[in-house]
């Protein structure tokens, strides 16, 4: 099944900030439960809830040296990648993670 994604710039203007802080550690649950009409709200809660399990997990192995915090640099650029694009305007799936996002049926 393919992805909605938002058709109306009405959409996208009125709901950049639920957007953004899909990013927020759990506050994707907000426009999850705040905002299932709206698809561009819906596509970044998914990727925030995609970045909240990925930034979990990383948040466990962070102290292992090297690989740990490597993932917690890409933990961080993936945050800033997501309140880039939800507030830009953008339903750009995160790199590395962003694709099992589309596999989340809401």
């Amino acid at each position: 099944m393919a992805e909605e994604t938002p058709k109306s710039s009405n959409d996208i203007e009125d709901n950049k900030g639920l957007a953004a802080i899909s990013y927020l550690w759990i506050l994707f649950l907000v426009p999850i439960i705040t905002k299932k009409d709206s698809p561009y709200a819906m596509y970044h809660a998914k990727q925030g809830l995609i970045f909240f399990i990925f930034a979990t997990v990383t948040g466990f192995i962070v102290w292992i040296p090297v690989i740990g915090w490597l993932m917690g640099i890409l933990a961080f650029i993936l945050f800033i990648i997501g309140i880039m694009n939800a507030l830009g305007g953008k339903t750009e799936p995160l790199p590395v993670i962003g694709k099992y996002a589309e596999k989340i049926n809401l």
